[in-house]
């Protein structure tokens, strides 16, 4: 027996010491398997970076070289030189946040490689993009979201001003642009300041619930995002879209400054009331607690009637004056871009929302739309142009431009990197840039030719390289 014993003893033992050796080859295996990890991660990192960089000089000089493109002398029903998108698509016409955004772009274009000459040369374009569309205005503040060279003064201005849309809230936000540009200097927009007051006043007084204080579009067409789910064949003023509110926002804070560039010390507050007023209500209706992220509402309520007219409602009718639509737009960032979002909010929208390849993240930039939205279709449109799910230059920038103003440099240089390659290799395969683009892959999808806020890429490669940056008001 106590061999017996003996012998279980000695083979428990060897057991044992197989198992120790097995775990100990394990052990080392992952330590080896984990510092391998780290190399190719660190030789991936290295690997992207030097594709950003061998971008660079390809992405400026097919920029400086194509810039003037853009650019349309006065005539016909526009009265002023302006910029236009630069493709043939829109080729002879002047695009209501398409020109403002540009026009960013371009002053950076100028910054780096412009002359003295060329920068005074620009103003004339610039400035009339502006003066253009307020020629168009009246008492009434309805501005059109396109003018075409050819365009019927009559027949371009609808029937009912206020049951379709107009241009949208980002024309002060350009001439504040302009005029911070200029050292302050707003003398050249006086003669013109009146129609543009009627302008924001319009949308202040005809384009907003008064229950929840929020800005809609009057209809599902030129709303910018073409095909957003949230207004796209929705009902009239139905959609209190984010993106609508954030534009707003920034619209009404621009007034402000421009009134105190003009010297119109009493009238400033009005608007600053207006926009903080706006910044409460974008907090309280669009902000979703649940899903931490800024989504559009839908106004489309019913109102409370009488008791009599509600009587099986009597009891306890409706306190709450829109319903939140919880689909996954990438313009509920734009709360980051207009300075709306708390941090606390920001590192959620961040952490959970823009990080997440599942939804937004993808390889070549932010998608327009989540992943995960039923919606979700990345087929060439062109009327309306497809916001949903591919990548647009515009979308990236705006995007950026909210992680770097709340601190989020790391994943702001994730995706400078991303949109800086997506440009770059358009260039480099078919010697010009498209509208949108596949998100995995980075394909363009439609529109070769296309300029526009596309070159806000020179914005974003000048941050990447510590250089001087101009961003919008």
């Amino acid at each position: 027996m106590v061999r017996i014993a003996q012998s279980n003893f000695n083979i428990m033992n060897n057991q044992k010491r197989i198992h120790i050796k097995i775990l100990s080859h394990i052990m080392k295996n992952t330590i080896l398997i984990t510092i391998l990890s780290i190399f190719l991660s660190l030789d991936v990192f290295a690997q992207n970076s030097r594709n950003w960089q061998q971008y660079s000089n390809l992405i400026k000089k097919s920029i400086y070289k194509d810039y003037k493109g853009m650019f349309r002398k006065a005539g016909g029903a526009l009265k002023y030189p302006f910029v236009t998108p630069g493709s043939a698509d829109y080729a002879d016409a002047l695009w209501d946040w398409d020109s403002w955004l540009t026009n960013i772009a371009l002053r950076q274009i100028l910054l780096e490689n412009g002359t003295e000459k060329d920068r005074k040369e620009a103003i004339k374009y610039e400035q009339g993009c502006i003066l253009n569309f307020l020629d168009f205005s009246g008492g009434d503040g309805w501005i059109p979201v396109c003018i075409g060279r050819k365009a019927d003064r009559d027949k371009l201005r609808p029937q009912n001003i206020y049951e379709t849309n107009m241009h949208k809230p980002c024309l002060a936000q350009h001439a504040a642009f302009l005029t911070q540009i200029n050292d302050g200097d707003a003398s050249w927009l006086r003669d013109k300041f009146y129609h543009l007051q009627t302008f924001v006043n319009n949308y202040v007084n005809h384009h907003r619930s008064a229950s929840t204080g929020l800005y809609y579009w009057q209809d599902d067409t030129m709303i910018g995002v073409d095909n957003d789910p949230c207004t796209f064949f929705r009902p009239k003023r139905s959609s209190g879209s984010i993106y609508l509110n954030c534009l707003m926002y920034k619209e009404l804070k621009a007034m402000a400054y421009l009134c105190k560039q003009l010297n119109l010390e009493e009238t400033a507050p009005q608007y600053e009331k207006n926009a903080a007023d706006l910044k409460a209500s974008i907090q309280e209706n669009c902000w979703d607690e649940r899903d931490g992220f800024f989504y559009s509402v839908d106004l489309n309520i019913l109102p409370i009637e009488d008791k009599k007219s509600f009587e099986l409602h009597s009891g306890m009718p409706r306190d709450w004056n829109c319903l939140i639509q919880r689909i996954g737009v990438w313009s509920g960032f734009l709360a980051m871009w207009a300075d709306i979002a708390t941090p606390e909010q920001a590192k959620r929208m961040v952490e959970e929302h823009y990080k997440n390849e599942k939804t937004f993240n993808a390889p070549y930039g932010v998608r327009t739309l989540s992943k995960m939205e039923k919606m979700y279709n990345l087929k060439a449109s062109g009327n309306p142009s497809s916001w949903l799910g591919p990548i647009w230059g515009i979308s990236n920038y705006m995007t950026w431009r909210g992680l770097v103003k709340y601190g989020f440099d790391a994943e702001a240089k994730e995706l400078a990197e991303k949109t800086i390659c997506l440009f770059g290799k358009d260039f480099e395969r078919f010697g010009t840039l498209h509208e949108y683009y596949q998100p995995e892959n980075g394909e363009p999808i439609l529109n070769p030719g296309f300029q526009d806020w596309n070159y806000l890429v020179l914005n974003m490669l000048a941050w990447m390289e510590n250089r001087k940056v101009i961003t919008e008001f």
